[in-house]
């Protein structure tokens, strides 16, 4: 008789034993898959909602303006921004689709300028930052529509401009008013603009309200004399795990149409902010392997209790030529078949939950309204192979793990001591 079907035939024994152990599992491989779906929901958000306002997935600007992003410089920008627009946006329609999807990765090519300017109002001026765009991506990235005040529209028309609520109260203007913009062109001269106030936006962040504002991408590039161009250009994808790939796609694409002077990264290669969702991602990981080892203690109890019961059957059959290994190896299967059976049971459970909440997600507004800039605050629980992967194969290894010294015990017994064991 083989070790599966002895092991298989010792789980038969004590149904009811057998069965608490596979719900002690089954309830902490449901609670990690559902977890581990949220928090990969929460990651994602955390991700996208960072890319679309600072760097996108895949962010590509000049070599110059990598080496000095952090002044903004407007006189290092990317030429004839439009055309490679469309060749971002064509080629990415041509890639193969993934999970069933009909289009590749890219989602979202959003050109953008970033530059600063003293604004001006009859006797009041204010230092602020401008942030140029086309207004419908625009829309998907920054989401500063989603704030403005009521009378307010958005960046419909040519010459328009929005600007935070503390702006606008520091200048003393209101809507309909003109916005004088003063900074410094391309070429190295003095640029000046007037821009009508078509909406005011408040957050609720001093930081924001009070020293930004938007402007169409076309204001900004024939105020600072950079007809069809933009100091850089935000890449959104479908999933942010794939950036490192597109990255090297979309950099091979650039130099074989001789754009050697672009510099094309990923989001994780740009700040501090990827260490800090690695260094989450790693928490959450230990954090669910520790609830897997909680959901199979229950197991490492069972199995001591088993081991006990049947010194005297163990011992048999160790005087009948048994090796030590097949003791082992048989009380493993054994723990390890309880585990498996739960975590199997728990993935399905916890899969269907995610699946049911993937599509209208959860409404974390509340809890997210400190952030700094408009969030999508949308959290939508991930479903992926990995996740699937996760709560079945640690609470297996956790169940295996805590079967592991009763069976070493069983296999140290002596055979005649555990013949004479009164059962």
């Amino acid at each position: 008789m083989n070790l599966i079907t002895l092991a298989w035939r010792n789980l038969l024994r004590n149904r009811r034993r057998s069965l608490l152990a596979i719900i002690s599992t089954f309830l902490a491989t449901m609670l990690i898959t559902m977890g581990n779906g949220l928090t990969e929901g929460f990651l994602v958000s955390m991700v996208r909602n960072y890319a679309k306002n600072e760097t996108g997935h895949v962010h590509i600007a000049t070599q110059a303006y990598r080496q000095r992003s952090r002044f903004m410089p407007v006189d290092d920008s990317i030429e004839n921004i439009s055309e490679l627009v469309q060749q971002l946006e064509s080629t990415a329609a041509m890639q193969p689709g993934i999970a069933g999807q009909s289009q590749g990765q890219v989602v979202t090519v959003a050109p953008r300028i970033r530059f600063g300017v003293l604004l001006s109002s009859g006797t009041y001026t204010k230092p602020a930052v401008a942030i140029a765009g086309d207004p419908e991506r625009e829309r998907e990235l920054l989401m500063l529509h989603t704030s403005l005040l009521p009378g307010s529209s958005y960046l419909d028309d040519p010459g328009s401009v929005i600007i935070g609520e503390q702006l606008a109260k520091d200048l003393h203007l209101g809507l309909g008013d003109r916005l004088r913009l003063i900074s410094t062109r391309a070429d190295g001269g003095m640029a000046f603009k007037s821009l009508r106030i078509t909406g005011i936006f408040r957050t609720g962040t001093n930081a924001l309200d009070g020293s930004v504002f938007q402007m169409r991408l076309d204001d900004a590039q024939s105020m600072l004399g950079m007809e069809g161009g933009a100091q850089q250009i935000l890449v959104m994808l479908r999933d942010y795990r794939h950036a490192q790939a597109e990255a090297v796609r979309i950099d091979q694409m650039l130099k074989a149409s001789g754009r050697d002077n672009l510099s094309v990264l990923p989001w994780t290669s740009i700040g501090d902010y990827p260490a800090i969702i690695q260094m989450a991602n790693s928490v959450y990981l230990i954090m669910w392997f520790f609830v897997a080892l909680l959901g199979a203690f229950i197991i490492a109890n069972i199995m001591t209790m088993v081991v006990l019961e049947r010194r005297r059957e163990t011992g048999i059959l160790m005087s009948m030529g048994m090796p030590q290994r097949a003791i082992i190896g048989m009380y493993l299967l054994e723990g390890t078949a309880l585990g498996f059976g739960g975590s199997l049971l728990g993935t399905i459970a916890g899969t269907a939950f995610n699946l049911a909440f993937s599509r209208k997600g959860f409404d974390f507004s509340s809890g997210l309204a400190g952030f700094t800039w408009p969030i999508d605050n949308i959290i939508r629980p991930v479903v992926s192979p990995a996740g699937l992967l996760i709560g079945l194969c640690m609470c297996t290894l956790a169940a295996m793990l805590m079967s592991f010294m009763p069976a070493l015990r069983a296999s140290n017994m002596e055979p005649v001591e555990a013949i004479k064991a009164v059962e």
